[in-house]
């Protein structure tokens, strides 16, 4: 068996059938469908059951209480038995023969430990909607794919196959939101070759019951942790450069704006020490000449005024 596809499902009777059809109708046939049914209490579980009893590739595991979507995730890696892995969410689908040239391109690069393909990100929003594209490129070094891709903005575990072996030790962080942002870092420091492909779409719907849409400070204060771990770990990431630390400033900001508490960062001048990168946004540099405090007063002002201005 080639690849394990998990899908973690939990009350999404309106959108699981045609996630399990964009997999089912696939021209490449060699995979394990792994549906996790997190205690679903719609009906769900049905739809499940009946794939099961429809195609001998479908293996639904049931958990006794909802766990979430971290739990869901590492219930599928326990049972995944194909060489390598790859995530699918329920409200999501993928564009038909995806799958085929992804692992065509597997098959001829075995070194490549994960392989990311394009995605549409915020179906269903029209002021969401992004097509990420990529390169056909490997990366050798985890930091030139982090920062040229600019892989902070799409962490996904969609849209990325992975050899199964990756996950060796390695959990998507159980009671966290925004789980990828924690995973994908120590993904990377375990990896040789890591690639990107013009082959394949991911489509990513929009969900108004979705943790991004539904993403409180409290919420947000674990994105901002996770960002902040790559730069504790001081591992294959580190030094960042200025345009990472802007990400994570407006995290922090968001978060402050939010909770009324206020993050501790550190100085951008002893993290970000990249060779060739541009000067500071003006935002970084706001943030050393006006510190955090002052910063998180100011962004509160300007968004006060732009509500202001709708």
């Amino acid at each position: 068996m080639k690849l394990s596809i998990i899908v973690p499902v939990y009350q999404v009777e309106h959108t699981l059938k045609r996630c399990i059809e964009s997999i089912l109708g696939q021209s490449f046939r060699d995979y394990q469908l792994i549906l996790v049914d997190d205690k679903s209490t719609d009906g769900s579980s049905q739809i499940c059951d009946e794939y099961q009893q429809k195609d001998h590739r479908v293996q639904v595991v049931r958990h006794q209480q909802n766990c979430g979507l971290s739990e869901a995730r590492n219930s599928g890696l326990k049972k995944a038995k194909g060489e390598y892995v790859t995530f699918i969410d329920s409200d999501d689908y993928i564009a038909s023969n995806t799958l085929k040239p992804l692992m065509e391109l597997l098959a001829v690069h075995h070194d490549y430990d994960i392989l990311e393909y394009p995605i549409h990100e915020g179906i269903g929003n029209p002021r969401k909607q992004n097509q990420r594209l990529f390169r056909q490129k490997e990366y050798a070094d985890m930091g030139a794919y982090w920062y040229e891709t600019k892989a902070y903005q799409h962490t996904y575990a969609v849209n990325k196959i992975f050899k199964r072996e990756l996950f060796r030790q390695v959990a998507f962080p159980a009671g966290k939101k925004f789980e990828d942002a924690f995973t994908l870092p120590v993904l990377l420091e375990k990896c040789h070759v890591i690639a990107t492909t013009t082959e394949g779409l991911y489509n990513y719907c929009y969900n108004l019951e979705g943790i991004t849409a539904q993403a409180d400070g409290n919420d947000l204060r674990d994105l901002l942790d996770a960002h902040l771990q790559v730069i504790e770990r001081k591992g294959v990431l580190y030094p960042i450069n200025y345009d990472y630390f802007s990400h994570i400033l407006n995290i922090a900001l968001d978060v402050a704006e939010q909770t009324g508490e206020m993050p501790n960062l550190p100085s951008p001048d002893s993290v970000c020490k990249r060779e060739g990168q541009e000067k500071p946004p003006l935002k970084v540099k706001l943030y050393k000449t006006l510190g955090m405090s002052n910063l998180c007063r100011l962004n509160k002002l300007v968004h006060l005024f732009y509500r202001k201005g709708r």
